[in-house]
């Protein structure tokens, strides 16, 4: 690998659909392309060129916001100068993170339980994929710093990865940007203000098992409910001068006009 080489990859386990509105916060350029079961975010900018952070601290940063926006894991790749490594973020838990020099060696002081955390929540088989995931850790003499990170992505094709052509660990950044922008039904995601965000991530949950319930005649048919439940409550716990019954009621009562309202809106939309 090159010494001056530089880029990276942020491997989000969920499809496009799910991954856009996450990666909306950011608010940076990036080039979004589906990876077989997973979806793949290519930076357009460079933010490790001249900057106070490595490529490897902006990766794992914005690795990091992804995954406390989502509910699933963002694997984000790194190389740069010689050097090549993982972080795999998923939510509020602790990261896992991996890095090897231009010798394939670990470097630094690696936690020797992160390939058993990385194989746990990606969903690997705990016994062989595990096995091979640690003999990336051990001494050999034929490996690099690229070779290691593509052992880490060929093991992940067991778990649905297919990243598109081009799209590899060690390829300069110009050539990822480019690789990505004619990927197959690659998109770019671009910051347009928050209402534009929670547009989106309102649309995601719109076409997820959870739609019906937020617009449509089941949603009504709750929303209704909710009123229907929470008013009379109110009444009764107003009456009794009980705070904790009329807290309840109002929850229903707001919940229920909430739900009525947004699905008006959505219909005149």
């Amino acid at each position: 690998m090159s010494q001056t080489t530089a880029g990276g990859l942020l491997l989000c386990r969920a499809e496009p659909l799910a991954a856009r509105p996450a990666a909306h916060i950011l608010r940076e350029r990036l080039l979004l392309a589906p990876a077989g079961e997973w979806s793949v975010l290519v930076p357009e900018a460079e933010p490790w060129l001249g900057g106070a952070e490595s490529v490897a601290e902006v990766l794992a940063g914005w690795g990091a916001a992804v995954a406390l926006s989502s509910n699933w894991p963002v694997l984000s790749l790194w190389w740069e100068e010689g050097r090549t490594g993982f972080v795999l973020s998923s939510g509020f838990r602790r990261s896992a993170a991996y890095e090897w020099d231009a010798a394939g060696r670990p470097h630094g002081e690696p936690d020797p339980d992160t390939m058993r955390v990385l194989a746990a929540r990606l969903g690997l088989d705990p016994v062989l994929d595990l096995e091979e995931l640690e003999r990336l850790t051990r001494p050999d003499a034929a490996a690099d710093g690229e070779s290691r990170l593509l052992g880490v992505v060929a093991l992940l094709a067991r778990a649905g990865l297919a990243l598109p052509a081009g799209l590899h660990p060690g390829e300069p950044a110009d050539r990822l940007r480019e690789a990505a922008r004619v990927a197959p039904a690659a998109e770019r995601v671009e910051w347009a203000g928050w209402r534009d965000t929670v547009r989106a991530e309102l649309a995601v949950v719109e076409d997820s098992p959870l739609g019906p319930w937020l617009r449509g005649p089941k949603a009504r048919l709750a929303g209704a409910a909710q009123l229907a439940a929470g008013a009379p409550l109110m009444m009764w716990a107003a009456r009794r001068r009980s705070p904790g019954w009329l807290a309840a009621g109002a929850v229903l009562v707001t919940h229920g006009a909430a739900a009525l309202a947004y699905d008006r809106a959505r219909r005149r939309a």
